[in-house]
């Protein structure tokens, strides 16, 4: 893929373990490029990136920064005084955040971008298989990994990154710090929008504010995808100026995973190819073969007391609501233990009452320590906290910090009549890990 950058031979990232950031470390390195960067810590991601030749630090000094990088790319979560951000800046090093790389990437292309509070991520990917399946060649940038697509060649096994030679660009559009208004869209797909990112946005006018903002970028031979019965969309349709399709208008169809969320997403992928003319009965079978992304539903395996684990990215009340719906479809006569982890310490107190809500659908319910992620640590709000306001009829609501702890409870608690989700943004997903191999 011709990424406008031909002369540049040596990158740097910082932040590069991010899902997004990762992706575009991963387009580089296809291209033959220098690819080093730096993160907090060592993760699936940097661990794929290293095997592909990357050089990468779990230290953030100004002394990683080669002598010959001549472009710093960085994650907007990273604060002004980081002292890679600082060397960079010291040094005159072009820079570009993740957000405006994106930007530059989509210009020339026929850019898909798909944005919404929740599902964004299944959405593309399911949107990048029908694309894929109809020999569109797509590029594709998603935030989790697509199975059975290979990190190096774009097929094969799994990648959160696909060099597509065609003109269609398929990107997840984040609405996080207004980051997806330096895309540049033909059509905008739009999930659903709800109260979340609230350590950066005022209320849920500022975040309808943001997509107003992000539609506004539409040319007139654009289109919109969207639920046009949305009532929190209202706002946002008033300022379309291409054409708006509502995908409500198509049908439920079967999807290679479960839940309705699930199928409000595959409707939202069949607009987008009507739009784009491709068969019907062939984006159908597309959306029936679909075998879902990383940490999205994702089953790991079963205990050796024969108990189901599954790990989901789940970290908002809405999506952990649709994931136990979804749980519960798929295994009606089991019962549900959920291992949740709280997101930013900023979430879960502005949403406190609405976890504590959802989380109380489940027959066993245990909270770890909130991941502070981008955060500084705050004693405003603990896991305790959310744990007292659970309300459980057999009281099955526990709080447990040490991870080794929650595998020892479960592999002695547990059987062939449990399934088990691990929820969370963080690294939770090592409980799920674990827990099947004890």
């Amino acid at each position: 893929m011709a990424s406008n950058f031909d002369k540049i031979k040596h990158i740097h990232f910082i932040g590069i373990g991010g899902i997004g950031v990762s992706a575009i470390a991963r387009m580089f390195i296809l291209e033959k490029k220098i690819v080093s960067g730096s993160d907090a810590s060592q993760s699936k991601t940097t661990e794929e990136l290293e095997k592909l030749g990357a050089t990468i630090f779990y230290t953030q000094v100004p002394e990683n920064i080669p002598a010959d990088t001549e472009l710093v790319v960085y994650t907007i979560a990273i604060p002004v005084h980081n002292p890679e951000f600082v060397e960079a800046k010291k040094l005159g090093i072009p820079m570009l955040s993740y957000p405006e790389l994106l930007g530059v990437v989509s210009k020339d292309k026929y850019t898909i971008a798909i944005s919404g509070t929740h599902g964004k991520t299944t959405t593309t990917a399911m949107i990048a298989q029908v694309l894929i399946d109809a020999k569109l060649d797509p590029t594709v940038i998603v935030g989790s990994f697509l199975k059975g697509l290979d990190p190096s060649t774009g097929s094969g096994q799994e990648s959160n990154f696909i060099a597509g030679e065609g003109n269609y660009f398929i990107v997840e559009a984040c609405e996080y710090r207004r980051s997806f208004l330096n895309i540049h869209p033909k059509i905008i797909v739009i999930t659903n929008i709800d109260n979340d990112h609230l350590d950066y946005y005022k209320d849920i006018q500022d975040i309808q504010n943001a997509f107003i903002e992000f539609v506004s970028l539409l040319p007139q031979d654009g289109y919109l995808i969207c639920n046009t019965n949305d009532p929190l969309l209202f706002p946002v349709l008033e300022k379309v100026k291409g054409k708006v399709i509502n995908y409500m208008d198509f049908p439920d169809v079967t999807i290679g995973v479960p839940g309705e969320h699930n199928r409000l997403n595959g409707r939202a992928a069949q607009a987008v190819s009507k739009i784009l003319n491709i068969d019907s009965g062939a984006t159908l079978q597309s959306l029936k073969d679909f075998g879902g992304t990383w940490r999205r539903f994702e089953y790991k395996g079963k205990m050796k007391n024969g108990a189901l684990v599954y790990d989901d990215y789940g970290h908002h009340p809405t999506e952990i609501a649709a994931t136990i719906a979804a749980t519960r479809e798929k295994f009606p006569d089991k019962k549900i233990t959920i291992i949740f982890q709280p997101h930013l310490y900023s979430r879960t107190k502005l949403l406190l009452n609405d976890f504590a809500k959802v989380l109380s659908i489940a027959d066993y319910i245990i909270v770890t320590d909130i991941y502070a992620a981008r955060e500084p640590n705050s004693h405003s709000i603990s896991a305790e906290d959310l744990v007292e306001k659970i309300s459980n009829p057999n009281k099955n609501v526990f709080y447990m910090p040490v991870f080794e702890d929650i595998v020892l409870k479960l592999s002695q608690s547990k059987g062939e009549k449990d399934v088990i989700m691990t929820l969370g943004a963080g690294d939770i997903y090592k409980v799920s890990e674990a827990l099947t191999l004890s």
